[in-house]
């Protein structure tokens, strides 16, 4: 669980260059079997300035890039490939992305683990960003048109509201959105139309979140938490 003193620390604490101790790495080999794909399994394919802080070891600066096929954080050394051990006491941050390795609870009571990406924080709740993949298998030649089919992997994006440990993913679709909300959805409703909010849009999105914790406060229900009713419900 990551609470609030940590992260602030993770995002003030200042760089200091010094090489990533093995304590901190995992060998790991290159994957190959998506090579032949269009689209690609990492977030970006070069290797990006990168700042890990490690709580016990220190903070350390290095080149890294994020494999949301394997979920690792990779990092080469002398031509040899490693991961960064995946622990929720070692964070990293590359450009605006800050990867915390988390176990959350969903809403059925099963464990969610990974890397998330914190996206907005406050005392109450956190959002997370987190990495999938949609991969389209290629198909072989079709005797009628005489063409194949290449592979294709596409990066997906969820984004996650948690709260004590417990996550709900938000749609993208303000149906399924509201929905998410349904206990105001009515005043949800007439904000995102009236602030023209595009629900796809990252910044619109934590808006809206905020907007609904601001209702949540003003109600007279004693319970203010965010997942309070959809938890009970399940």
């Amino acid at each position: 669980m990551r609470n609030l003193l940590q992260i602030i620390i993770f995002l003030t604490t200042p760089i200091l260059l010094a090489q990533l101790p093995q304590e901190l790495l995992k060998t790991t080999q290159e994957t190959t079997v998506f090579d032949s794909y269009v689209g690609s399994i990492y977030t970006n394919k070069k290797y990006q300035n990168a700042t890990i802080i490690a709580e016990k070891e220190g903070t350390f600066n290095a080149q890294v890039r994020y494999n949301i096929f394997n979920d690792a954080l990779e990092y080469t050394d002398n031509s040899n490939l490693y991961e960064i051990v995946k622990t929720p006491t070692t964070h990293v941050r590359i450009d605006n992305d800050y990867f915390y390795y988390c176990t959350f609870r969903d809403e059925r009571g099963f464990n969610n683990h990974g890397y998330f990406v914190l996206i907005e924080l406050t005392e109450q709740y956190r959002i997370y960003k987190k990495y999938d993949l949609k991969v389209t298998e290629p198909k072989s030649m079709d005797a009628d048109t005489g063409t194949t089919q290449v592979g294709k992997i596409k990066t997906i994006e969820t984004y996650y509201l948690e709260e004590n440990g417990t996550v709900i993913d938000l749609p993208t679709k303000k149906k399924d959105l509201l929905a998410v909300f349904s206990d105001k959805k009515d005043e949800l409703k007439e904000y995102i139309k009236k602030e023209k909010i595009k629900i796809k849009k990252k910044d619109d999105l934590i808006k809206l979140v905020a907007k609904y914790n601001a209702l949540k406060n003003i109600d007279a229900n004693p319970s203010r938490s965010l997942l309070s009713n959809r938890v009970r419900s399940n």
